[in-house]
């Protein structure tokens, strides 16, 4: 089994990913050297956008400056991490003998012997050994996002009469079918999140249980009105008033209607 093959039984690929398609031949002229056949395959799958809130996958496509291929101290960059880290080759040889080399932020510096699918496929399962980059949060199960244009909400709530674990399963069900993303939960249980995505659209939500609890979700722009009528469809059989609708920072949004749910 490769390592992209491993990859994507631990993370499974979007179905719409973005940036994935291009011309190789042009690209590749364009970097002045051929690239690797399994990060060929690794961005088909992928695209472009992030494993786990932390480390970045670019790709020789799309037209955002923050998506590209570039030299560094001789090397070549193919992703960096939430901490500024850079992810690179050392283009020495035949391309899929390329080692991943891993240039921290500051003075740190790491090279592996294995492809980018490879290198990647070690971190999100925690048994990549290394000095530089932070390791997955324990709580959480390995994800990839793409990049694309999305809108954020945060929907608090009255608890309700129903138990917590009760209305996170109606949720859910209402969401179906969807996609575990970890939780964690506190000492006492009076604190706590459950993190999943809609496995058929590209929806992220986290269920939080502050009181009063709420639910965060991200979602595309064309998919507003659909995320609306399906969340407020659940927040009535969750046996919960719709208290507030706000962005991440707080503030009130006007463009859905909590006097609607």
């Amino acid at each position: 089994m490769t390592g992209l093959d491993s990859l994507t039984r631990t993370v499974p690929p979007p179905a719409d990913p973005v940036d994935a398609q291009g011309d190789w031949t042009e690209a590749e002229e364009r970097l002045g050297v051929r690239l690797p056949a399994d990060y060929r395959l690794l961005a088909a799958a992928y695209g472009w956008g992030e494993f786990c809130d932390y480390l970045y996958l670019r790709t020789p496509f799309g037209t955002s400056p923050y998506n590209v291929l570039e030299r560094y101290d001789g090397l070549l960059v193919w992703g960096v991490t939430m901490d500024a880290d850079r992810l690179c080759w050392r283009t020495d040889g035949d391309p899929d003998q390329w080692p991943v080399v891993v240039v921290g932020r500051g003075t740190g510096r790491e090279e592996f012997a294995t492809g980018a699918a490879g290198f990647i496929e070690e971190w999100v399962t925690g048994r990549l050994s290394t000095t530089v980059l932070a390791g997955m949060e324990p709580d959480l199960e390995p994800w990839f996002n793409t990049f694309r244009p999305r809108l954020h909400r945060c929907l608090r709530l009255s608890e309700g009469s129903r138990p917590y674990d009760e209305r996170l399963r109606i949720l859910r069900d209402v969401l179906a079918p969807t996609v575990d993303r970890g939780s964690w939960q506190s000492a006492d249980g009076e604190q706590g999140q459950d993190h999943f995505a809609t496995g058929d659209s590209d929806w992220h939500l986290t269920y939080d249980r502050s009181h009063p609890h709420q639910i965060r979700v991200s979602f595309p722009p064309g998919d507003r009105t659909q995320v609306r009528d399906r969340l407020f469809a659940a927040v009535r059989l969750m046996g919960c008033t719709l208290l507030e609708i706000t962005a991440p920072d707080g503030l009130p949004l006007p463009d859905w209607d909590a006097d609607d749910a």
